[in-house]
């Protein structure tokens, strides 16, 4: 099983980015679908929620700015990330569950400057 991340970069605040995490090894549209982020120093948070059914739940500080979306065809998730903040710099990871089974993807690292 492999999630693949990409899409983080370097962007100015006010900025968008889209990340993008491509599965495979699983079948991916009976997964539910996450994305979470860790910044230095802090604990890794959950930032948005895709079920298998397409029903989504965002983080509070998160929720107007950010979308989570997936295409089951391609055997992605995305994340689109709007009005980024210096505060959203963090290394953003994807991550697969269905029951027992979970599966992290690595980071790729978003960094919004002032």
């Amino acid at each position: 099983v492999q999630l693949q991340a990409s899409g983080g970069g370097l962007v100015q605040a006010g900025e968008s980015l889209r990340l993008s995490c491509v599965a495979s090894g699983i079948i991916f549209s009976v997964y539910d679908m996450r994305w979470y982020r860790q910044a230095p120093g802090k604990q890794r948070e959950l930032v948005a929620v895709i079920t298998s059914g397409g029903r989504t739940n965002y983080a509070d500080s998160m929720a107007g700015r950010f979308t989570i979306s997936r295409d089951d065809a391609k055997s992605t998730v995305y994340l689109q990330m709007t009005s980024l903040k210096p505060e959203d710099t963090a290394a953003y990871y994807c991550y697969a569950e269905r029951f027992s089974h979970r599966y992290w993807g690595q980071g790729t690292l978003v960094t919004v400057s002032s």
